[in-house]
């Protein structure tokens, strides 16, 4: 499989330069191909978020790329200028962001927005532009979509506003879509409607997409890979099928006893919280939670063992015993 999207060492931090410096995402590398989907989990506050906004520079002014590259379709998104982003995000490289009422302008109808995030990257006159958002909208299930042109965003349900924000990442037929948190705020049905529709999408354009989520058991159904972070690192990555059978990383096997599976009697908790990044414990940063700690977890930080396909950060990871 060719790589769209190639990330190598990345550091974001914040406050960079300054004594105070603190790595929100520290040393994060994978790959992307082409129509792949990349599940990427973890606690609040494991990095995931600001490791995907770092790969397209939506970031505060008091935080910064400060080592490593993002590789997109061969050039260095690390390198590029300000218009040069502005060029990528919308057009090539899509964002679905969790809350669609603070992604939607409320002031403007859903038609003015999409028609904008059309012409804005493409020579199209506005009815051509109208066209291709009506039938955008119809894609992801939105009835009658020439009347709902005209609507706002209030004046849909969650689950529609949320079908039209998917619909707007899709207008330009990106080669990347990022989707934070994408479903979290809907009912169940509705998600599963969207994670189909998402799918359905990305097959038929051949988008790659990166999809992040703290609900380990929705990557379960539909990602390709799924990248485990903590702490701002990647802990463990490896194709779905091999990491739900058999993980590797104690924390991994942790989040999976915590969700509710039938048969299960009871969850298990994950006792203790992440630690503050500001603060981190000497060592490997999850060796306070850990079960499976010995001396040494607190004394060194464990390698990455493996490569961006199938690896994991742990030195006593959990036996492959499938």
């Amino acid at each position: 499989m060719s790589t769209m999207l190639k990330v190598e060492n990345l550091v974001t931090s914040l406050q960079p330069g300054s004594p105070a410096q603190v790595d929100i995402v520290r040393d994060v590398s994978f790959a992307l191909g082409p129509g792949q989907i990349l599940g990427v989990v973890g606690e609040s506050g494991s990095g995931k978020s600001m490791m995907a906004y770092s790969l397209i520079d939506l970031l505060d002014r008091k935080i910064a790329i400060t080592g490593g590259r993002v590789m997109f379709q061969g050039a260095d998104l690390t390198e590029a200028t300000p218009a040069q982003m502005r060029h990528l995000r919308g057009n090539r490289i899509a964002m679905i962001f969790q809350d669609p009422m603070v992604a939607l302008n409320p002031v403007l109808t859903i038609g003015e927005q999409m028609v904008e995030a059309i012409q804005a990257h493409r020579r199209m006159s506005k009815r051509k532009a109208e066209a291709l958002a009506i039938e955008t909208l119809a894609r992801v299930g939105i009835p009658s979509p020439e009347s709902r042109m005209s609507a706002y965003a209030h004046e849909f349900s969650g689950g529609m506003r949320q079908r039209v924000v998917i619909a707007i990442a899709f207008l330009n037929e990106p080669d990347l879509i990022i989707a934070d948190e994408a479903t979290t705020a809907l009912d169940v049905t509705i998600q599963s409607q969207i994670i189909a529709e998402i799918q359905g999408l990305a097959e038929e354009t051949g988008a790659a997409i990166l999809w992040i989520t703290h609900d380990l058991s929705l990557l379960s159904g539909f990602a390709d890979a799924v990248m485990v972070m903590y702490a701002g690192q990647v802990i463990e990555i490896a194709p779905a099928e091999t990491l739900f059978a058999a993980p590797r990383h104690p924390y991994t096997a942790a989040l999976m006893r915590a969700v509710p599976v039938a048969g299960r009697a009871r969850l298990e908790n994950l006792d203790g919280v992440p630690p503050s990044l500001a603060a981190l414990p000497p060592g490997c940063a999850f060796a306070p939670r850990c079960p499976r700690a010995q001396p040494r977890c607190s004394e060194q930080v464990p390698p990455f063992e493996g490569d961006t396909a199938l690896g994991w950060r742990c030195f006593y990871p959990l036996e492959d015993d499938r």
